[in-house]
């Protein structure tokens, strides 16, 4: 009997043992699992915030590009377009002939829309509360159309500079494909309708004028030219615009065409130097119709 006790005893020891050892075992992997648990609820937490963070983008897009559209059926339904008197159509202007010699001028702005310095420009105008002429290249209000319905949103005239910005001579159909193409993409993008036209380079003996003249556009061209073109110094840049400008006077500048930087930097100079001579500012169109109020007044006189 004592035998089989003894033998029994270390029996029972080892059976309560490895009872100890599993209930070890079950605790350590619970305490595992919910760590498991809590890292895969991380991880699907992520998961969920990158999903809505990239649908609340997608949203954002589809509302910007919904409003871009409903803005431009607007502007096209309303058919934006400036008043040009009907003396001017079809003719060549370089400047207003003003006889009470009032203290206006137009800012006019080639080559664009351009990458960064187009909105650098409007912004400038914007923080002073002036109104420009943007004379448009058609390729490159294609490739940045939304450039375009800024210069139309925020007031400003849009205006016609070829498709090309070519330079050789022209047929009349090489002419047409030119200015016409031009006309109809600035309608589609902005809704605007322009009858102003400036050939590139001021050329007047190309066949672009002619066939502008004979479409009744104004063929716009200018009295002071900046040349930056030709990338003056900053000072120089002012003064080219300064020296030459007189009531009724045209400025010609670039926002676009190459590296516009120094005309962004005189841009600021060139409005205060013209405030401080009393000057204000208009877009060609507003120009065109102080002259035309001055000839009429002129005529109901005689």
């Amino acid at each position: 009997m004592e035998n089989n006790k003894s033998f029994l005893w270390p029996e029972g020891i080892l059976i309560a043992l490895l009872a100890l050892c599993g209930v070890f075992s079950l605790a350590f992997m619970m305490l595992l699992r919910p760590n498991t648990s809590e890292a895969q609820i991380r991880q699907n937490i992520d998961v969920k915030d990158v999903a809505a963070k990239v649908g609340t983008q997608q949203r954002i897009e589809k509302l910007k590009a919904a409003m871009l559209t409903s803005w431009q059926q607007e502007a096209q339904t309303k058919g934006l377009s400036y008043a040009i008197p009907s003396r001017f159509q079809g003719v060549i202007i370089k400047e207003a002939k003003l006889t009470k010699a009032e203290k206006v001028i137009a800012l006019t702005f080639d080559d664009g829309p351009w990458p960064q310095t187009t909105e650098q420009v409007l912004d400038i105008l914007k923080s002073n509360n002036i109104k420009g002429t943007f004379f448009v290249v058609g390729q490159n209000l294609k490739n940045y159309p939304e450039l375009g319905k800024q210069i139309v949103a925020q007031g400003h005239v849009i205006a016609n500079h070829t498709w090309h910005h070519w330079y050789h001579f022209f047929n009349q159909q090489a002419a047409a494909h030119e200015i016409d193409r031009t006309t109809d993409l600035i309608y589609q993008i902005t809704g605007a309708k322009t009858n102003l036209f400036r050939p590139p380079g001021g050329n007047l003996h190309n066949g672009l004028a002619a066939y502008a003249k004979g479409k009744k556009y104004t063929v716009v061209m200018w009295s002071a030219d900046s040349i930056d073109y030709k990338l003056p110094t900053v000072p120089k840049l002012i003064n080219n615009v300064i020296k030459d400008s007189k009531p009724g006077g045209i400025v010609l500048m670039h926002d676009g065409g190459g590296n516009r930087s120094r005309t962004v930097q005189a841009l600021p100079e060139i409005i205060s130097n013209f405030r401080k001579q009393g000057y204000r500012f208009v877009t060609i169109p507003e120009l065109l119709e102080i002259e035309d109020a001055e000839q009429n007044l002129l005529a109901h006189k005689k």
